[in-house]
């Protein structure tokens, strides 16, 4: 028994040495880190002196880097298809038309909204594409409505959009959500006759004087992007609304207003490189940390 009490004894005299030797981290905060706790580290613990703490001591913090997302630009091209329609006033019965281009390039600049807020940035671009209408048969009146004798019509134009862009970023993953408005001129159009239409050589690849060639109305759209940086994979879906006429409203009749406002829906992809840093210290940045360690 006396050998018994005089071993716990000994173990116990050799707990509390080990306990004075091993000391808890001190960290900036004043609050010691438990061995049985994982401690995400923020810069200012990670400006400590670690070289006076053990092996059993750093593993105990688990370091975690922050995604902080500068204020950046970027310059990209972008190709899409669309569907383009018009919205007719009186209604008439149309189909679709398949757009098979929409080209452009885009310049993005992301700010924070109140210096603080960093999740909105303006895109302006110049795109080149086209839209158009097909009328099909009203079974009603068993008639195709035309416009000047012709079924069908596409319209090349060229644009200019200027979209306010919500975004919302990941490490190599971002979403993303435009609404804008645009301007534009439509450069030249073709007119097709059918099948029970008549177009006149004069007006089959010209505009009449009451045609109304510039353009304007309002965009929007949502996606998503992949980085890579210093590129990024953008995905987008958008909708384009023109809010000036193909033509003018008395251009039928004195009396009774027609009006005819091109819609299309672009799917398309776009590639954008970053003219400054998406995330990490800046020049700017790093300027200013030498200047503050030579005036400290």
């Amino acid at each position: 028994m006396r050998r018994l009490f005089i071993l716990i004894l000994l173990s116990g005299i050799g707990f509390t040495i080990s306990a004075q030797q091993v000391q808890p981290v001190e960290r900036l905060d004043k609050r010691p880190v438990q061995k049985s706790q994982k401690v995400v580290a923020t810069d200012e613990i990670m400006m400590m002196d670690v070289s006076a703490l053990t092996d059993e001591q750093l593993d105990t913090i688990d370091v975690k880097k922050k995604l902080v997302i500068n204020d950046y630009t970027m310059f990209g091209v972008q190709y899409g298809v669309g569907l383009s329609q018009v919205m007719w006033n009186p209604t008439q019965k149309q189909e679709m038309v398949f757009i098979p281009y929409n080209i452009g390039v885009t310049f993005t600049t992301y700010q924070k909204m109140f210096g603080f807020m960093p999740y909105f940035g303006f895109q302006a671009g110049a795109f080149y594409t086209r839209e158009g209408y097909q009328f099909k048969l009203n079974e009603n009146t068993d008639y195709i409505y035309k416009v000047e004798g012709a079924e069908k019509a596409l319209i090349e134009v060229v644009e200019v959009p200027v979209l306010f862009q919500f975004h919302l970023d990941m490490w190599n993953f971002k979403i993303m959500a435009n609404l804008g408005c645009y301007g534009g001129y439509r450069l030249s159009i073709q007119r097709f006759p059918g099948d029970t239409g008549h177009v006149s050589e004069d007006v089959q690849y010209s505009f009449t004087e009451t045609d109304r060639r510039w353009d304007y109305g309002i965009k929007g759209g949502v996606g998503f992007g992949l980085v890579f940086d210093p590129f990024e994979i953008h995905f987008q879906a958008a909708y384009k609304h023109s809010l000036s006429s193909l033509y003018t409203p008395d251009h039928y009749s004195q009396y009774y207003y027609r009006f005819a406002y091109p819609s299309n829906i672009v799917v398309s992809v776009g590639l954008h490189y970053h003219l400054t840093k998406r995330t990490g210290r800046t020049k700017a940045d790093i300027k200013k940390m030498a200047k503050d360690s030579i005036y400290q």
